[in-house]
């Protein structure tokens, strides 16, 4: 498992994916570093509300829970703090994100997250 993640539009809402890859990185013990503008907190872990707010060299690993027109936004700063591999989820992968995520060097990774890491989404619906 990876030893550490930025989860990129994490959320307090269970049913939402951006929480069930908070939750599944946490049961396998990855240390997760949650982005949500609006909250301080994520499945009792400090939430960050930039990708810049997190302290330097954390981790290289990203995965992707926004809509495409914020995700383009939001790639050249994780390619400024230092992320090198990034997951875009099932329904982010646009093609010029993928080619804007080259160029920027980062590596995309067209897979979900969750499931990479031997999780299932459907484990983390709130009961």
């Amino acid at each position: 498992y990876p030893t550490s993640i930025m989860i990129v539009g994490a959320s307090r809402d269970q049913q939402k994916y951006g929480n069930r890859a908070v939750r599944a990185y946490l049961d396998v013990g990855t240390t997760v570093y949650p982005i949500n503008l609006n909250d301080t907190q994520i499945e009792g872990t400090p939430s960050f509300k930039t990708i810049a707010d997190v302290p330097p060299g954390r981790t290289t690993l990203a995965s992707i829970y926004t809509q495409p027109d914020v995700t383009a936004t939001l790639l050249p700063g994780l390619a400024n703090y230092g992320i090198k591999d990034v997951y875009f989820n099932p329904g982010s992968e646009r093609d010029d994100l993928v080619q804007q995520a080259r160029a920027l060097g980062l590596n995309p990774i067209l897979a979900c997250s969750i499931t990479a890491i031997g999780k299932d989404p459907v484990d983390y619906v709130p009961s």
